[in-house]
């Protein structure tokens, strides 16, 4: 919906641009307006508006001196104010100017003298201050306008200079919104959203805490002064009590079990979802299908070796290891009650592990880096990460002494669990739903493990302090070992090789043949939902001849869209440098993303002015011995939303383009043109229209 808003008011900059400069004006000339300033976000405004302008809507020269002169405007006028009120209105107090926002330029002028008026200017919360205190302070106009200009042009040079930057690097969208920079996009925010929860939760988790506890007992008080429900009470006392009891913070069998059940109960009720929608649904298995076969595409040897080493932390011999180092540091250290909720933690993990696997008989991924000999669902990987390395952490968090280290053992802790289980999905022994299941399986004995452990807690009331001195050197020592020996087993492992998979060719009197069901006529997304339809059929002896004879028709082979390609194609957009060779954004035909892909500029803008050709090799070959190829052709046509790359909704033009291409370069024989869908109208991944006759081009190269 907000989208959709978007899309609509930018035609509407495009063709009214002068609303653009006075937007800027009035943005800056606000923004340090006493008390406005405070709360309008001009400098977003013009970064907004800077983005705009490299986009082609504004003028960006024109933008920059809207802007400078809206803020020496705004600056005298708070200067004024300043001048005429400024000493009644310090006195007395404005609106949301507070004496903490006053104090703190005053210091910032005290130390620079007039030249804080232009440094001010880059300082928000003294920026709309300080063009204020310089006219209580009766600063000279003269001096008070040169700083002022100077700042203003710096500010408009700084915060439209770098919206247009932006917006400039923005040009690589077609490759950052493209399925493969999604998954850069995804691991961004998500790294972001990680960093700042991590951040509020040390600096305001124990304020959160303090409200949510306030909170319940302003509940509890409100619920035991309602007197229908005191009424009640008295008619049913025993499940008051019951309630009570469950309520109570002093006993284990309280609040604490009340919190460990309704966990157990959630963890339960989402493992046993993910069992039905693999029992029953399709959507799944599609979605696990195409993202092991779209996460394949990212994998280099480097980042392959990493998270070898990742998922190796999950091995069966380094958790022996760990689990027996663990074991005697509980026992040093006095947590001997927690060592048999451990064993229980990973035990009883493994073990329904694996149960399920015998139960569901999955098998791995076709796609897998090395040859894993068990069934794949549930994740053993995944459930020892948040049963044995969970646990850990919650011994952790109960040793530290501060706030702080608790909460980064908290977040060290399940950054290490999303490694672990990543690194099963990257290396492709294992689908997404395997690792979630997994840790669900995982959660759940966790949550059983530290109820038991907490029960034990309160009922031994156990020492905190180790009995005997040195034990810390032994810790080190045992700790160390334990490093070593994961190094070591990490260093010499070797992964057995997967056996490559083969599909038998299957021979076909007619390329047509190859369509045995509706579904396999159509591009497809994640899911498996049917986007556009196959366009072209080419008829080629292998992939060197097909890319041959597209070359000599013009066509460009690309670079295969993984990790490398990426960081190429993001390079040469930064540089504004030709990239024939550019990547393209991986599509799904059959549950597999394009084998090759073909690319033809017809100007200088590789991004917005480029025709694509999708090819997928089947496994299908005619009497001669040539194989089948389908492939989707479609273009670039400008942007959606100023920023995100669009493709063009005509299919049939660019399929007849290709046509004449390789007619022009006499690289095919005895075409043919054929009905393969109805005609219809539709929309891709990203939303945008298309439309097509339905017919399709059979093409013997």
């Amino acid at each position: 919906m907000v989208l959709d808003l978007i899309n609509k008011l930018l035609p509407s900059i495009e063709h009214f641009q002068v609303w653009g400069y006075w937007i800027a004006f009035f943005a800056a000339l606000f923004e340090t307006t006493v008390g406005i300033g405070l709360i309008l976000p001009g400098s977003t405004i013009i970064l907004f508006l800077g983005a705009l302008s490299a986009r082609g809507y504004l003028d960006v020269g024109d933008l920059i001196w809207f802007s400078t002169l809206g803020a020496i405007f705004g600056d005298n006028i708070n200067y004024t104010l300043g001048k005429k009120y400024g000493a009644k209105w310090l006195k007395d107090g404005l609106w949301l100017l507070k004496t903490s926002h006053v104090e703190k330029a005053k210091d910032f002028m005290g130390a620079h003298g007039a030249k804080s008026v232009f440094f001010g200017r880059f300082i928000p919360t003294v920026k709309e201050i300080v063009p204020f205190i310089a006219g209580s302070l009766k600063m000279d106009k003269k001096t008070f306008m040169l700083w002022n200009i100077l700042g203003a042009i710096g500010w408009g040079f700084e915060w439209v200079l770098a919206g247009y930057i932006f917006a400039q690097s923005l040009n690589l969208a077609q490759v950052w919104l493209s399925r493969t920079g999604l998954f850069f996009a995804f691991l961004f925010i998500f790294v972001i959203f990680l960093s700042m929860f991590r951040w509020l939760m040390i600096r305001k988790g124990k304020q959160f805490l303090a409200f949510f506890s306030s909170f319940g007992q302003s509940i509890k008080k409100v619920v035991t002064r309602n007197n229908h429900l005191m009424l009640w009470a008295q008619k049913h006392p025993r499940p008051l009590s019951f309630i009570t009891a469950r309520m109570d913070t002093t006993a284990f069998s309280g609040l604490t079990l009340s919190i460990f059940t309704l966990a157990l109960v959630y963890v339960l009720a989402l493992f046993a979802g993910v069992v039905e929608d693999f029992i029953t649904s399709d959507s799944i298995i599609a979605v696990d299908i195409r993202m092991a076969d779209l996460i394949s595409v990212f994998r280099t040897q480097g980042l392959t070796d990493f998270f070898t080493w990742i998922t190796l932390l999950g091995k069966t011999q380094v958790i022996l290891v760990f689990i027996f180092v663990s074991t005697l540091l509980l026992w040093l250290w006095q947590k001997k009650y927690c060592i048999l909720p451990l064993y229980m933690a990973v035990a009883g993990s493994e073990a329904f592990t694996h149960l399920g696997k015998l139960a569901f008989h999955r098998p791995r991924p076709d796609m897998a880096v090395y040859l894993e000999h068990s069934f794949s669902f549930p994740s053993g990987h995944a459930t020892i990460a948040v049963s044995f390395y969970g646990f850990l952490g919650y011994l952790l968090m109960g040793l530290a002494q501060n706030w702080n280290k608790k909460v980064n053992i908290l977040f060290s802790t399940l950054v290490l669990i999303l490694a672990i289980g990543f690194s099963r999905i990257y290396l492709g022994v294992h689908y997404i739903s395997d690792v979630w299941s997994g840790y669900l399986v995982g959660a759940i004995w966790l949550i059983l493990a530290v109820a038991f452990s907490e029960w034990l807690r309160h009922k031994e009331r156990p020492q905190s302090k180790p009995f005997f001195a040195g034990v810390r050197l032994i810790t080190f020592i045992l700790v160390s070992m334990a490093v070593l020996f994961y190094i070591g087993f990490a260093a010499k492992y070797y992964l057995p090789s997967a056996p490559a998979s083969q599909v038998p060719t299957i021979v076909v009197s007619k390329a047509t043949d190859i369509f045995t069901n509706e579904q396999i006529k159509y591009t497809e997304t994640l899911t498996g939902s049917r986007q556009e339809p196959i366009n072209c059929i080419f008829i080629a002896r292998d992939n060197s001849q097909l890319i041959s004879i597209f070359h000599q028709a013009g066509w460009t082979l690309t670079d295969r869209a993984d990790i490398s390609s990426f960081f190429r194609a993001v390079k040469t957009l930064i540089l504004k440098t030709p990239h024939p060779r550019a990547p393209i954004s991986p599509s799904f035909w059959h549950a597999k993303t394009q084998d090759i892909s073909f690319a033809k500029t017809a100007r200088t803008n590789w991004l917005i002015n480029a025709h694509h050709v999708k090819i997928w090799r089947t496994h299908f070959v005619l009497k001669n011995g040539n194989y089948v190829y389908v492939g989707l052709v479609n273009a670039n046509d400008g942007f959606n939303w100023g920023i995100i790359p669009k493709i063009a909704p005509d299919l049939d033009i660019e399929r007849e383009r290709l046509f004449l291409d390789l007619n022009r370069a006499k690289k095919r024989t005895g075409s043919l043109k054929e009905q393969l869908v109805a005609p219809q109208i539709g929309k891709n991944f990203i939303g945008n229209p298309f439309f097509t006759d339905g017919k399709v081009y059979i093409i013997p190269l």
